[in-house]
């Protein structure tokens, strides 16, 4: 079944998609910790936590795509499910430095210790074992947006007022988790990690490890979205997109689609920043920020809306401009976003991938002369 799956259902674009990350997951640690820094081949430990994060951010655009580009909602709130991911992968870390805080307590975090807690609060219970951390990042997502969506579907809000409420939603829980009473670290937010199943965070074997598996589940996350657009469920998503009253009409139930890949989305991008908190060493509420949100549609744009692999190479495209930027000019990022964003909304609207493959395929179509055919003499 799998290979069936395998051969069947991942086109070209999806095949060298996942060559390239698979070679990526072996040989970037194997250039990493087996060259030497003096080597012109050897990738530096910035270069793996860099590459590592842009791996997460592509999670993110394909979760992001899922919904947007196969099912018509456009979420300004994925951010939030993000932060959530990452939320919880940092209560995990910190429950892991135990006494080598600064405090030196043996069970509260230094935040809850400098502000005179004296017990570890309910949310923060069986963070201390791995299982249970994922379990919460998996479930703390998925939870909120099936929630979230069953009001939202049932009561069949869409376009942009959907639009306005995930905005509003992520907005509001930024601002909780900015709040001290909230035990999760205020506006500075859980910092200064130590080690993750027993291994040093920092050092440059597990930051090795973190990439592949970033990987791997940028992969893993591309195979399962891949599957729902490609199924029977998939081409409904489309037939509520491209006319979502018709198909209503048809007797299909909506909202019981739109609930279920919503619901999806949510937990690969809760999955994207459990990875990509421990590769940056920091969580806070700024991740909540609406920005964030509006900076993943972004991406999508970019690579191409309704193909899952321009929405992956979108998020590098970005991202990879957005670190030469604030490097060469700091101040003038955003106005190169914006400019970015109108250059494709006007000259490319299916996206960078989605303009190519067409190109690509009006050629092939393109008749050939004959073989041989020799030119005819002008008069």
């Amino acid at each position: 079944m799998l290979t069936r799956f395998l051969f069947e259902r991942i086109d070209r674009s999806g095949w060298v998609f996942l060559v390239l990350l698979g070679l990526a997951a072996i040989l970037v640690p194997v250039l990493n910790l087996a060259l030497p820094p003096d080597s012109p081949f050897h990738v530096s430990n910035t270069t793996v936590g860099l590459w590592g994060k842009y791996m997460t951010y592509a999670l993110l655009a394909i979760a992001v795509d899922l919904v947007w580009g196969y099912c018509g909602i456009l979420s300004l709130g994925h951010g939030a499910f993000f932060a959530l991911g990452g939320y919880a992968m940092g209560m995990y870390l910190m429950r892991q430095i135990g006494p080598r805080g600064v405090y030196a307590h043996p069970e509260l975090p230094d935040f809850m210790v400098f502000l005179s807690w004296k017990d570890l609060p309910l949310t923060w219970w069986g963070f201390s074992s791995f299982p249970y951390a994922m379990l919460m990042v998996c479930l703390v997502p998925g939870i909120l947006a099936f929630v979230f969506g069953w009001f939202a579907f049932r009561s069949r809000v869409t376009g942009v007022y959907l639009s306005i409420i995930t905005q509003a939603l992520t907005y509001a829980l930024m601002l909780a988790f900015f709040r001290n009473d909230m035990g999760f670290g205020g506006n500075n937010g859980l910092t200064d990690f130590k080690d993750i199943l027993g291994f040093n965070i920092q050092s440059q074997t597990t930051r090795a490890v973190l990439f592949s598996l970033s990987v791997l589940a940028l992969m893993t996350g591309y195979l399962v979205a891949r599957a729902i657009v490609t199924s029977k469920a998939g081409k409904i998503l489309v037939a509520v997109r491209d006319a979502e009253a018709r198909t209503r009409f048809l007797g299909y139930r909506v909202e019981n689609y739109k609930l279920f890949v919503w619901t999806v989305s949510a937990v690969m991008a809760g999955i994207a920043g459990a990875l990509y908190v421990p590769q940056v060493g920091i969580i806070n509420p700024s991740e909540f920020s609406p920005a964030n949100s509006i900076e993943t549609i972004i991406w999508v744009a970019v690579g191409g809306r309704g193909t899952l692999v321009g929405a992956a190479l979108g998020a590098g495209i970005v991202n990879l401009a957005k670190s030469w930027f604030t490097v060469a000019f700091p101040q003038g990022w955003l106005f190169a976003l914006g400019a970015l964003f109108v250059l494709v909304t006007l000259f490319l609207p299916k996206g960078v991938l989605g303009t190519f493959t067409e190109w690509w395929a009006s050629r092939r179509r393109a008749p050939k002369p004959p073989a041989g055919a020799a030119a005819q003499p002008a008069e």
